[in-house]
């Protein structure tokens, strides 16, 4: 399989932020585990702070699936949402941390309505278990 993996706004900060909840493993880090990992499959990784930015990406992709951590912009990103909808690829919302165990404002999801899935909690293997859920 072919997988987009997007990460969103202040993903590139992973491992300086919030270590507590995010780790101290840099989004680079990550993202080698995950392609290592998922060695007999093709990973591509996008990251940016910009929500056109991502837009584009989803609407570019030539992936079979699209793993996408859209981070803050997953709590009001309604061109986000609309960019899923554009495509025929499946996608599944990921965060590393829980959530529903943090602030309210984080719980609420314009995104997930359009995504095949959520998955959230699991640290950096949110993104994995997420692949893994196209294979089962």
């Amino acid at each position: 399989m072919k997988f987009l993996f997007i990460n969103g706004v202040n993903l590139d900060m992973t491992g300086k932020r919030e270590r507590n909840v995010y780790g101290d493993q840099t989004l680079e880090q990550i993202n080698r585990q995950i392609a290592e990992y998922l060695k007999g499959d093709e990973c591509e990784f996008f990251q940016s702070n910009c929500e056109g930015e991502i837009c584009t990406a989803i609407h570019n992709a030539r992936a079979d699936a699209i793993i996408l951590n859209a981070g803050a912009y997953t709590h009001y990103s309604y061109a986000i949402r609309d960019a899923i909808t554009s495509v025929d690829i499946p996608v599944v919302e990921v965060h590393m941390s829980n959530v529903h165990a943090r602030e309210e404002f984080r719980s609420k999801s314009v995104i997930s309505e359009v995504c095949k899935g959520v998955i959230c909690g699991f640290g950096k293997n949110s993104y994995i278990l997420a692949a893994e859920s196209f294979k089962l």
